[in-house]
């Protein structure tokens, strides 16, 4: 038979004097530590909680507007260059058009473009110009460096329309721009009349974006609540969604540009901005001021490290995409207890207590109200449901997935 014992060597562990520092025997390998995971849940739940108290979205507003901010677009080479359009358009004293510095932080040129409302203003693919449409009905393209010393500021061309434009975007690889109002125009850059129009309906079309990848596909969105794809080579209407409201705008996922992601106006009016992941219903992030108002337009920065947005009290915001980072230089020890807390939060992230560490968010009054309220009708409405699937014939009520019930119908 075999007996199992300790054997332990004195040199291992005995000083050789007693001015020798005790020798305390070590096991780095974490698999075989016994209290590892209790050890590292603890370091999770500290780290979730230092995320919390460290997350102070807010950066920075950019004041100078005199109105509501009700476009932006950001530059396609520079990081720290963005365009916005406002309302401030009554008053010849007030300018509509302005470029930012977000590095400093302040507006370096200015320009009165159009008599009436800014709609809409996107950039060239190259960065060397940008177009601007108004209440005016003009399209009008400028240039990105400001006029030399002794010139005026003057567009380089100016296109004058039938009807009063609402959207616009330019294509990612080509001289050739979309505009969007009671029908979806493709134009050249060198001409005056444009080279195609696309109609499916008769309602005002709000919004027009180029695919990023598939750049002869265009979607849009109209008032009579319908989402349309046309294709540019064959200057026709591909198909048609028609949903439960309105759709006001639409973005395609520069990342898997199959998908597009579309703001309907759902009653949710809550002056805030929501961060939501793509595969999940639920937001991570919710940012709000006490001054802010309705906001218009949000646009991520081209890092993706920051977000822009534009409300009605004439500011544009800027705002961290994580709201517990820090800016500046990091250390390689910094570098390192960031990179080991992420991957604690991930493990535990399932965990009760973790979980509900991450998901907390401090909302205001109304917002907290409005979710309640919400939540109490969805309940209501998801027992009417089970019930009355409960009580009839089966076959005879059809089960919708909560992804179709906000789609009427598809129209090819």
């Amino acid at each position: 038979m075999k007996v199992k014992m300790l054997s332990r060597n004195p040199d291992n562990y005995v000083r050789e004097t007693k001015l020798d520092l005790q020798r305390v025997p070590r096991n780095y390998d974490p698999t075989l530590h016994p209290f590892e995971v209790p050890r590292e849940y603890v370091r999770a739940l500290n780290a979730t909680k230092l995320e919390r108290v460290f997350a102070k979205p807010f950066l920075a507003s950019l004041d100078g507007h005199r109105d509501g901010v009700n476009c932006l677009a950001k530059h396609p080479k520079s990081l720290a260059t963005v365009l916005s359009g406002a309302c401030d358009g009554e008053a010849s004293i007030t300018l509509k058009i302005r470029i930012w510095n977000l590095t400093k932080r302040n507006c370096i040129r200015t320009i009165q473009a159009h008599e009436g409302f800014v709609r809409g203003i996107c950039t060239r693919f190259c960065g060397t110009s940008f177009f601007t449409i108004g209440d005016d009905k003009t399209v009008k393209q400028w240039k990105m460096d400001g006029p030399g010393f002794g010139e005026e500021e003057e567009p380089l061309h100016t296109i004058l329309g039938k009807t009063v434009y609402t959207g616009i975007d330019h294509h990612w690889k080509e001289a050739v721009f979309a505009t969007c109002g009671q029908q979806v125009d493709i134009w050249d850059e060198q001409r005056t009349n444009p080279i195609c129009s696309m109609t499916w309906g008769f309602d005002s079309i709000s919004s027009v974006k180029f695919n990023p990848i598939e750049t002869f596909l265009l979607g849009s969105c109209a008032s009579d609540r319908n989402i349309v794809l046309y294709d540019m080579r064959q200057a026709t209407p591909l198909k048609k969604v028609i949903l439960d409201m309105r759709t006001n705008t639409i973005c395609w996922n520069p990342m898997e540009a199959f998908i597009f992601t579309a703001a309907n106006e759902d009653y949710n009016f809550d002056k805030s901005i929501r961060i939501f992941p793509v595969d999940k219903s639920r937001s991570r992030e919710v940012y709000h001021t006490k001054r802010m108002q309705h906001v218009i337009c949000v646009k991520w920065t081209s890092d993706s490290k920051y977000i822009m947005c534009g409300s009605d009290e004439m500011n544009i915001r800027l705002w961290k995409a994580n709201a517990s980072e820090k800016l500046g230089v990091l250390t390689s020890r910094e570098k390192a207890a960031r990179d080991y807390n992420q991957k604690l939060k991930e493990k535990f992230q399932y965990h009760p207590h973790v979980k509900r560490i991450a998901r907390h968010r401090h909302l205001p009054k109304s917002i907290y109200s409005q979710i309640q309220e919400q939540r109490i009708m969805k309940e209501a409405r998801r027992r009417k449901e089970v019930n009355r699937l409960k009580h009839s014939k089966p076959g005879s009520v059809p089960i919708v997935s909560e992804k179709k019930k906000h789609i009427v119908a598809v129209v090819k």
